[in-house]
Parts: structure tokens; C-alpha cells; sequence
């Protein structure tokens, strides 16, 4: 069984907790925050009795992991703490901000002889390992149209004159980096890094992207991929082949995946049921990673981690 703490107490921590009992292979063993009040609290409501408002004293802790859903511009801070004390890390996205954190940070993991892992759930779940399967059955790809349009209940305050962290420049905030990473991970995950890449933003008052389209231009077809914190979606996404078309329902979680074969004029549907929490998925494959010191598939990872925050830096300083 292995113990890890946490740092961060929002519902994603609280999710991950979750997801990592459900599992059956870790327990938590205390929390961090700034606030003493707001870290008594949460530990006690996710059954720990141990709470840290000093981020030192709580990595001095006997544990294998630490988990990190702290504002997108601590990463890297609470990152380097962590490693250097021999933990291994669960990162929420965008776990970087740029190509030369995600260089320093497998550097120093190397060194410390300890793994670095992103969380992007949909990318190890089953009906994500299906629709992986279903685009080997749709000939030559042509094209995609990948969406993520999620109106975010924090833009009510930042139209009140509030400044949210998802809608701060300070804190890397903005529709590409807070979901726009998920379609921008699963194509590169599918399809490798483009060779060109254009975003074309909806700015805010503050410089911020509201929504934004990006073009991802490969070899022989490109893959669209919209995003928004500003409006709500509700089309499906689709990857077109010559010989037919893939439709999921969802880029996270995906609870449809639809084949068209075109030459039988035929569809099928593919998906099956799914964990709720699909955090589960993620999460076992992170402590099976460490458990059997699977460098090869840490490597993997590490690599997409690279070719994503590749693509955001371009993007942020264009």
C-alpha cells in the first residue's frame, strides 16, 4: 500500500483522494495548505489526522507520493520540493509551463531517482484505449474536429470584477491551458507532435482567452480543436478517415465512441460503461508506474508532457 499527501484542497484534490482509495493501492496521509483552518478541515473530511501549513515539515513525511493540484504557476515550485526529497509526483495539467521546466524537472527526477507524472485521466481510460482501436479501422486520417467547450461558473465573478485564478494571466490561467490541454494532449498522444501549429484566441478584458480555436497541422491532414471557458458546447468530437469516421461523445470522459464504416454504410458503437470516477484509471496506472519502476512507460509519458507544453509555449509567446 502506498501513502501519499496532497497540496491543494480543491475538488480535485478531494476527487484524486478518491481515486486513489478506490484503487485499493493508496491511503492518504496528510494535507497542505496556507490556511491552518482550511488544512484541519480537509484532512479531517477526508479521514487524516495529519495537516501541514509548513510545506517542508510535511515532506519530511514517510511517504512515496505527493500529489500536486496547487494554482498552475506553483507547479513547479512544489514540483522541485518535492523531488528533492525523493517523492514521486502526481502533477495535475498543465503540470509545465515551459519546454525548460519540463527539462529541469526530468533532470532532476533522474537524479533523484524518482517519477513525475501529468494527470490527464482521459488518456488512460478504457473507452480511450477503444477509440485508440477504432482509428486503425478508418483508413488514411484526413482530418479532426477535438472540443472542449465548458462554460465556467468562475466567469460570473470575473465579469463581476473578481479575478479568478482560471481567468488570471498570474496564475497561467485561460481556455487553452485550463482545457484546452486535454484535446491538445489526446493529439499528441494519437498523432505525435504537428509540424505547424495556429491558435487563434477570443481575448477578455485582461489579455486573457476566453475561447480560442487551434490548428494543428500535421503531414497530410490537420486537427482542429476548439476550447472555451466562456460558452457551453455541445457537438461531438470526430477524426475522419478515407475509409470511415470515428464520433466520441466527449474528449473527458468518453462515454460514446461511434464507428462509421463508409464503404458499408454501417455504424457500430464501441464504448463500454466506465468507473464515474475515471480519476481511477489514471491514478492505477501511476502507482502500477512506480510500483514496478516502469521507465519506459514513465519515459513515454514524459515525452507527450514535452511535446505539450512545447506547443503552449509556442502558442503564449506568439
Amino acid at each position: 500500500m502506498k501513502t501519499f499527501s496532497t497540496i491543494g484542497t480543491s475538488w480535485i484534490t478531494e476527487s484524486f483522494i478518491k481515486a486513489a482509495h478506490q484503487t485499493g493501492k493508496a491511503e492518504l496521509s496528510s494535507v497542505y495548505s496556507r490556511s491552518e483552518n482550511t488544512a484541519k478541515k480537509f484532512a479531517r473530511k477526508n479521514g487524516s489526522t495529519n495537516w501541514y501549513t509548513d510545506l517542508e515539515e510535511m515532506l519530511k513525511e514517510d511517504t512515496d507520493f505527493i500529489y500536486i493540484a496547487s494554482p498552475n504557476t506553483f507547479h513547479y515550485e512544489h514540483m522541485v520540493k518535492a523531488i528533492k526529497k525523493k517523492k514521486h509526483v502526481f502533477c495535475e495539467k498543465p503540470m509545465f509551463i515551459t519546454e525548460q521546466e519540463w527539462k529541469d524537472i526530468d533532470e532532476l527526477a533522474e537524479r533523484e531517482g524518482v517519477f513525475v507524472f501529468e494527470g490527464y485521466r482521459h488518456l488512460y481510460s478504457p473507452n480511450y484505449e477503444r477509440l485508440k482501436g477504432a482509428l486503425n479501422d478508418i483508413g488514411k486520417i484526413r482530418s479532426g474536429i477535438l472540443q472542449y467547450v465548458q462554460y465556467s461558473s468562475r466567469y460570473d465573478a470575473f465579469m463581476e470584477g473578481k479575478n479568478p485564478n482560471v481567468f488570471s494571466k498570474g496564475f497561467a490561467g485561460g481556455a487553452l491551458m485550463d482545457l484546452g490541454v486535454y484535446p491538445l494532449s489526446m493529439a499528441i498522444d494519437l498523432f505525435g507532435e504537428p509540424v505547424k501549429l495556429d491558435y487563434f484566441p477570443v481575448k477578455l478584458s485582461n489579455g486573457i482567452d476566453g475561447s480560442g480555436t487551434l490548428v494543428l497541422s500535421y503531414e497530410n491532414y490537420v486537427i482542429t480543436i476548439l476550447c472555451s471557458k466562456i460558452a457551453q458546447g455541445f457537438i461531438p468530437s470526430e477524426f475522419h478517415g478515407e475509409e470511415g469516421t470515428v464520433t466520441i461523445d466527449h474528449i473527458a470522459p468518453i462515454s460514446k465512441i461511434t464507428h462509421f464504416d463508409r464503404e458499408n454504410n454501417e455504424k457500430h458503437e464501441l464504448a463500454k460503461e466506465q468507473l464515474e470516477l475515471d480519476m481511477v484509471y489514471e491514478t492505477d496506472e501511476f502507482i502500477r508506474m512506480i510500483s514496478e519502476n516502469d521507465k519506459d512507460s514513465y519515459k513515454k509519458a514524459m515525452e507527450r508532457s514535452r511535446q505539450v507544453v512545447k506547443c503552449l509555449e509556442y502558442i503564449n509567446n506568439n
